[in-house]
């Protein structure tokens, strides 16, 4: 797919005012643009035009912008969406329109997304490289101040990849795909689509960095034009994991993601001992296995990212004497699978609104208790550890859902919970 003329000669709908469409709209006037028109399904947020209007609008504008979380099958405008769906683009494919002459790295996967950008950009800071981090994370792409020799390290998720028209990353990577999101995207395979699409529009003179191998197959199955580069089993053993003394970047799900910015980082000529220093002093990000409190043997750990429970059993196979807050809005069909980590977990503590969903899959292989809340959770722990005398243990939030139910997103949730912690800690500690 062309771009029509040029970006300041198109017309351009914007369905979702968040950060996102907030950030194309002010670029789209920057650009001088004529005419952009914009709606929020939230009131406070749109203008104060009719919807009738701006439904007649999405037939007429060359773009429509959607808002990477907005599902078009569940939205007023479905109908005339599907209609006009080779139209749809997000934030990213305006970005890439631009045809701007820097290196662009694209990462996608359905767990350690954030923390690989994030490292990523760790280290090729640490190379005296201009390293930008957006999409997905942090700032929405079209805010990013790049130039000409900026690097520019791109979160994507599967909602984005699903409009993909003109995305073309210089290297890209899928890290993992579990399931998540089905939602929104109906099916696993139809997830699992959405992000490979991320290789769709490379062309010979771009990469693909895999390590799974049923990730290469599916690759060379779909014929993509991009130059594959593989990572063989044990590339980071091979290379210099035991100088790795940074303990989070050694737990299980991350010994992929350090794999690949090493990869990266070595084909964008960053010296090993610099890698390697850049890998020791990466803090990690919050919310994902953070441990912030560590005394006395006792470890708190705010997992509030894990919304599936593909992503909580890392932290669950990772820690010993758990003691497990877990609850919140689940998944579609997602299921628990503890047998093989049943023996880390002396006992649950269900919070949330939907109690007896996370009944059903603990009852009979946990001990659970229904807690409802982050502090009543925490006050039934605080019991717990006091009666029995626990010395090592581990008070681990993953809640293996999403925070819906009695949050606004996974960070404040784990605010929430951090600064619970403090209050309750000094009775254990």
């Amino acid at each position: 797919m062309e771009i029509k003329n040029s970006i300041k000669n198109n017309s351009y709908a914007i369905y979702g005012l968040g950060l996102s469409g907030k950030s194309a709209l002010n670029f789209l006037k920057k650009k001088k643009v004529k005419k952009i028109y914009t709606w929020d399904d939230k009131t406070k947020l749109r203008s104060k035009k009719k919807i009738s209007s701006f439904k007649k609008v999405l037939d007429k504008v060359d773009y429509i912008l959607i808002s990477p979380g907005i599902n078009i099958k569940k939205t007023k405008f479905k109908s005339i969406l599907y209609k006009n769906k080779k139209k749809i683009i997000t934030d990213l494919d305006l970005f890439y329109i631009q045809k701007l002459p820097v290196t662009s790295i694209m990462i996608t996967g359905t767990n350690g997304k954030s923390t690989t950008c994030k490292l990523l950009q760790h280290v090729l800071r640490a190379g005296k490289m201009d390293a930008q981090l957006g999409g997905n994370i942090g700032k929405p792409i079209l805010d990013l101040k790049i130039k000409k020799n900026s690097i520019v390290i791109i979160e994507a998720s599967s909602f984005q990849l699903s409009y993909l028209k003109f995305i073309k990353p210089t290297y890209a990577t899928v890290l993992n795909v579990t399931k998540d999101h089905l939602d929104w995207h109906g099916t696993l395979k139809n997830y699992q689509e959405s992000k490979f699409n991320i290789f769709s529009k490379q062309g010979k003179e771009d990469n693909a960095i895999l390590g799974r191998e049923n990730h290469i197959n599916k690759f060379k199955k779909r014929l993509f034009k991009s130059k594959l580069i593989k990572m063989q089993a044990g590339f980071l053993k091979k290379n210099f994991k035991k100088n790795i003394k940074n303990k989070y970047l050694l737990n299980t799900p991350n010994i992929e993601n350090v794999s690949f910015v090493y990869k990266l980082s070595n084909i964008l000529k960053v010296k090993k001992n610099v890698i390697l220093k850049a890998l020791n002093t990466f803090k990690g990000l919050p919310h994902r296995n953070e441990i912030f409190l560590n005394r006395y043997g006792i470890k708190f750990v705010n997992d509030s990212k894990a919304t599936s429970f593909e992503a909580a059993q890392y932290s669950l196979k990772n820690y010993k004497n758990i003691f497990w807050i877990v609850g919140g809005l689940p998944k579609l069909s997602d299921k628990f699978k503890l047998q093989g980590i049943k023996k880390n977990i002396i006992k649950s503590y269900i919070v949330g609104k939907n109690i007896n969903y996370f009944k059903k899959q603990i009852s009979g292989v946990l001990e659970y208790k229904s807690s409802f809340t982050i502090e009543k959770a925490l006050q039934d722990i605080t019991k717990d550890l006091i009666l029995l005398k626990k010395k090592q243990a581990t008070v681990l939030l993953s809640p293996a859902s999403a925070s819906y139910d009695q949050f606004n997103n996974f960070a404040e949730r784990g605010n929430h919970f951090k600064k619970l912690t403090f209050k309750y800690a000094r009775k254990i500690l």
